[in-house]
C-alpha cells in the first residue's frame, strides 16, 4: 500500500494514539469519539459506507483499566462490540480494518507471549478488549489487530506525565516493581502500520524492545522513586504480573530507553 494513493479513515482521532496516527496519515478523514460513537452500529455502518475508505484505522477504546471495572457495560460496548460493528461496515465496502488490542488480554502466568498464545484475560477491560478481537474476526477477514502495551505519548494521559507530576509533589514516589511489560512510544507504533499493512491478515504484537517493571521504567523518568510490590499498591483491577508481548511478525521496534529520550525531546520543544 501506498499512503497517497489508499483512503484512509482514523477513528479515535482525538486520542493519545489517534493524535500521532493523525501526523503519519496526514490526510486522512479523522473522527473523534463525539463525531463517531462506535457503540451505535447503524451510525458506524452510514459513517463508514457514505466515507468509503480503502482503509479503517480505529484507535477508539475505553482504556481506564479501573473504571472498566466500575463500567463493565460501557467496556464491553466500546471495546467489544464497537469493533464489530466497524469490522462489519469495512467488510460491507471491501475496506481493511487496523484495530489496536492490548497486552492485558493474557493472564500474565508466562513471561512473554507471541501471537499465537492463547489470552485469559484475568480483568474486565482485557476481556473486553478480547471480545473485540473476537468481534472483528467474525465480521471481517480482511484485519490487523494490533496487541500494544504500556503506551506513552506527547498527547494524552500516561505513565510518564503522572510520574513527572508526581515527582516534585513526593519525597518518594512508589511504584511497583513486579509487574513487567513493555512501553510503547505512539509515534514508533503510528509509523509502523504501514509495514503491518504489507503482511497478511492476522494478529500482531507491536511494542518497543525491552523489558522493564513498572520501577523501572519510573526509574528512567524521575530521581525519587523507590519500589513496592502490587500488594501495597491495590488497585481495583488486577493487573497481569508479566504481560511482555513478543513479536515473532515484524521487524524489531527501537529499545523503549531510546523511544523515551525521543519522548522527552520531543515534548520540551
Amino acid at each position: 500500500m501506498v499512503v497517497g494513493t489508499v483512503k484512509t479513515l482514523i477513528i479515535g482521532s482525538s486520542g493519545m494514539l489517534g493524535f500521532d496516527l493523525c501526523k503519519t496519515f496526514p490526510d486522512a478523514v479523522k473522527l473523534t469519539h463525539r463525531e463517531l460513537d462506535i457503540t451505535n452500529k447503524e451510525q458506524v455502518l452510514e459513517s463508514i459506507q457514505r466515507i468509503k475508505p480503502d482503509l479503517v484505522i480505529n484507535a477508539a477504546a475505553y482504556t481506564d483499566v479501573d473504571g472498566c471495572e466500575d463500567n463493565q457495560e460501557l467496556a464491553f460496548q466500546v471495546n467489544g462490540y464497537g469493533p464489530g460493528h466497524i469490522a462489519e461496515a469495512c467488510s460491507s465496502i471491501g475496506a481493511t480494518l487496523v484495530h489496536f488490542s492490548t497486552d492485558y488480554v493474557f493472564d500474565g502466568s508466562r513471561h512473554e507471549y507471541i501471537e499465537s498464545d492463547t489470552p485469559n484475560p484475568i480483568n474486565v477491560y482485557g476481556q473486553s478488549k478480547l471480545l473485540g478481537e473476537q468481534k472483528i474476526t467474525e465480521n471481517t477477514d480482511d484485519y490487523r489487530i494490533i496487541r500494544i502495551s504500556w503506551l506513552f505519548g506527547t498527547h494524552g494521559k500516561n505513565f510518564v506525565e503522572t510520574i513527572l507530576k508526581l515527582s516534585p509533589q513526593m519525597d518518594k514516589v512508589k511504584v511497583v516493581n513486579d509487574q513487567f511489560g513493555k512501553p510503547t512510544y505512539t509515534i514508533d507504533l503510528a509509523n509502523k502500520i504501514m509495514d503491518v499493512l504489507e503482511f497478511k491478515a492476522g494478529i500482531y504484537h507491536l511494542t518497543n524492545e525491552g523489558v522493564c517493571s513498572w520501577y523501572e521504567f519510573a526509574s528512567a523518568i524521575i530521581d525519587n522513586v523507590v519500589p513496592c510490590t502490587s500488594e501495597e499498591f491495590p488497585r481495583k483491577a488486577k493487573r497481569p504480573k508479566y504481560s511482555v508481548l513478543t513479536n515473532t511478525k515484524t521487524e524489531p521496534m527501537r529499545h523503549w530507553k531510546a523511544a523515551l529520550k525521543a519522548y522527552m525531546k520531543e515534548k520540551n520543544t
